[in-house]
């Protein structure tokens, strides 16, 4: 008896989800637990588990279809059923592709751990697989890796929806955009038109906290087991700030001011997919360790796809962190319905003015962004200069000044 596959029950917040990946096709045996496909939500992708051993007896929704919470995607047959009631995997690949030729078929059972799509493209072009850098989690290839890969070897695709030729006969590339870059491409539009954003901006010397590192970097490593970074300090210098001026924290909701009695961190991080804000929850109540650990292990679960939907859900304040990329100055818009935002970036080197001299000190400039709506210029940049004080003095961290 067949068992029904359904996609995951979605919070709230999410409408519905795309089948990003079917990382099972019919007829394939699978155990309890392992992972048959994934649903890409506007957050995050979603893992669909084998209920039992087993194999998918028949896929109903293929990699791009719409979901909702808790749809039928497809069904599972037990192990327990008759062998002979368990389909072949090559009758099945002939039945969901009937233009594919025997030759194609070999590649396409020996690339099963890709997406459908990817598979196609491997098996179209007659590929081969190991030679294709793959960029999806698990080191899967995806269907934009194999069109890179062909673009790179001046390969024309035999599919014209994801490579196509203009007027002039210089090559271009057509791929659909991934749920979640679409959901930050109309979130980010949405915060231009809906606030009045402005920007202030000032510098702070790292001196202080880079001898700080070098100090006592490789005891805290040893006796915490985590590196002593540099987003740590910034978490706690916001977390302070905040405090002083609760406004920052604060949040709009139609006509009222939601005042936050907690300081909920953002920490913005970049990955193949797009850019995601995992959240550090009562980040007040945690030392510089415990923020140590949480952001590692945010940023690992961020990068592998991970990521759950509750620690990506809330977030008072927001820490963007450019400079890792190289950024010298930038200005980061705000994560809505949030009121500001920090941008971190590149530590240089350069002249500056100390005591009436001019010495060479490891300066970065900070960004925020702010909801002029709620926060006025003198709010904002007392908020930002707090941040600068605490940085360059890293003993007011520890005293709460």
């Amino acid at each position: 008896m067949a068992i029904e596959i359904k996609s995951p029950t979605f919070p709230e917040s999410i409408a519905d989800g795309t089948v990003a990946n079917w990382l099972k096709q019919e007829g394939e045996s699978v155990n309890q637990d392992e992972v048959i496909a994934e649903i890409e939500t506007d957050k995050v992708v979603l893992e669909v588990i084998a209920p039992s051993d087993g194999f998918v007896s028949k896929i109903l929704k293929v990699e791009g279809d719409i979901v909702n919470s808790s749809e039928v995607i497809g069904e599972f047959s037990e192990s327990d059923a008759t062998n002979s009631s368990q389909p072949k995997v090559e009758n099945l690949v002939e039945k969901n592709d009937k233009t594919s030729t025997t030759s194609e078929q070999e590649p396409q059972k020996t690339t099963n751990k890709n997406g459908p799509a990817a598979n196609k493209l491997i098996s179209e072009n007659n590929l081969d697989a190991s030679s294709i850098k793959a960029s999806g989690k698990d080191n899967r290839i995806t269907k934009a890796d194999v069109v890179n890969h062909l673009d790179a070897k001046d390969q024309a695709p035999k599919i014209d929806h994801n490579l196509s030729q203009s007027v002039s006969n210089r090559p271009e590339k057509r791929v659909s955009m991934t749920r979640l870059r679409s959901t930050i491409a109309k979130r980010l539009v949405s915060v231009q038109q809906e606030t009045a954003m402005l920007t202030t901006f000032n510098e702070v010397d790292m001196l202080p906290i880079k001898e700080l590192r070098a100090k006592y970097g490789q005891e805290f490593e040893k006796q915490h087991d985590v590196k002593l970074g540099f987003m740590g300090f910034f978490v706690i210098a916001a977390v302070q700030a905040l405090k002083k001026s609760p406004i920052v924290n604060a949040s709009i909701d139609g006509g009222d001011v939601v005042y936050h009695g907690y300081q909920d961190i953002g920490v913005a991080v970049s990955t193949e997919r797009g850019l995601v804000v995992p959240i550090i929850k009562d980040a007040d109540t945690k030392s510089l360790p415990e923020l140590e650990k949480s952001i590692l292990e945010y940023s690992e679960k961020a990068r592998d796809g991970k990521l759950s939907i509750d620690e990506m859900q809330g977030g008072t304040f927001t820490i963007s962190n450019g400079g890792v990329f190289g950024s010298l100055l930038s200005t980061p818009i705000l994560n809505a319905p949030q009121t500001a935002i920090l941008g971190m970036h590149t530590i240089q080197e350069r002249p500056v003015a100390r005591n009436g001299e001019v010495v060479i000190r490891p300066m970065m400039y900070l960004a925020m962004s702010y909801d002029h709506r709620l926060l006025d210029g003198k709010e904002a940049v007392r908020f930002l200069v707090s941040i600068k004080e605490q940085l360059e003095s890293p003993e007011r961290l520890l005293l709460n000044l």
